[in-house]
């Protein structure tokens, strides 16, 4: 059973930086494939990014391109979302997900993604 929690969400303005966690429980982190998925009002869950097992390879959406970076931490089984020049189109609740059935892959799917964690919320005024 894998276990994550997301932290580091919260109010910006436009232009802005967050940077979100997520800590993810199991002795096999370094197995996981990882991403964040964000959800907004009304429409549904929208792949953000992705990183491989080793953290050699990462994959973005084009709205976030750029402007997000994701990394992972194995030492702390937790990975991050970096966010910088923040836009009011971002607003959204943010998951993490894993999986470990897919995990040698990097997976831009949502649907691919078997554990969630409960979200976190950012939200960027214009």
């Amino acid at each position: 059973q894998v276990q994550l929690v997301e932290s580091g969400g919260g109010l910006v303005q436009a232009g802005g930086s967050l940077r979100l966690s997520c800590a993810a429980s199991g002795r096999t982190f370094s197995n996981y494939a990882m991403g964040w998925i964000r959800q907004a009002p009304g429409k549904e869950r929208e792949f953000v990014a992705a990183i491989s097992w080793s953290g050699g390879r990462a994959y973005y959406a084009d709205s976030v391109k750029d402007r997000f970076t994701i990394s992972r931490d194995d030492a702390k089984n937790t990975v991050y979302l970096q966010m910088n020049s923040l836009k009011p189109e971002d607003t959204a609740v943010y998951y993490c997900a894993a999986d470990t059935k897919n995990w040698r892959r990097i997976l831009a799917n949502p649907l691919e993604y078997y554990y969630w964690g409960q979200g976190t919320q950012v939200t960027v005024s214009s």
